[in-house]
């Protein structure tokens, strides 16, 4: 499949929205929108098209440091798989390297590569710290993100200015109490 194919379906599709809304489609301010639209959402989902290998690239380094690395207020964008609207907020992520560290930029793409699909924080939370733990093969992980929900906003309750927060502790993040503590409070979550 080439990749106008794609594009092609989500323009008629966003076409049909469109007038489904009630609106002609053929105004001067909509009548480019369906390709717009289109392109917009294929990049705000191109995490579907990239893979692990790719977003490491090998930046695994070899480290006696056997503290907790951090990186924290990573941005990260995603779209609700309930509504299709956007949840946007901060990561941050945190290891216990066992013999190796992960480039600094590629934990920020690991993020983006996760929250650029359709899903849930909840989850979103988990593949990350999954995926730090796996690639890095660290003594232990702590992801931890804080968002805010379009689809809790603009919508249903409309309350704008509500948070939601979660974690996951893998490892020695979950079995030490210090540890977790102390990432905790490096990452000031």
């Amino acid at each position: 499949m080439s990749e106008a194919e794609p594009l092609t379906a989500l323009a008629e599709a966003y076409r049909e929205l469109i007038q489904g809304v009630g609106e002609a489609g053929d105004r001067e301010g909509l009548r480019h929108t369906p390709e717009r639209a289109a392109r917009a959402l294929r990049f705000l989902t191109r995490g579907y098209r990239q893979n692990l290998d790719e977003v490491v690239n090998d930046a695994l380094f070899e480290t006696d440091l056997d503290e907790i690395v951090l990186v924290k207020d990573i941005e990260l964008y995603s779209l609700c798989e309930h509504h299709l609207l956007p949840f946007i907020g901060k990561c941050h992520v945190g290891y216990l390297p066992r013999g190796r560290v992960l480039g600094l930029s590629k934990v920020a793409r690991v993020v983006d590569m996760y929250a650029r699909r359709l899903q849930i924080q909840e989850t979103l939370t988990q593949q990350i710290a999954n995926t730090v733990m796996e690639v890095t093969g660290a003594a232990g992980v702590g992801v931890v993100i804080e968002a805010q929900h379009l689809c809790m906003a603009m919508r249903g309750v409309e309350k704008q200015h509500s948070t939601m927060k979660t974690s996951v502790m893998l490892g020695d993040f979950r079995t030490s109490a210090p540890t977790r503590a102390e990432f905790l409070q490096l990452a000031g979550a």
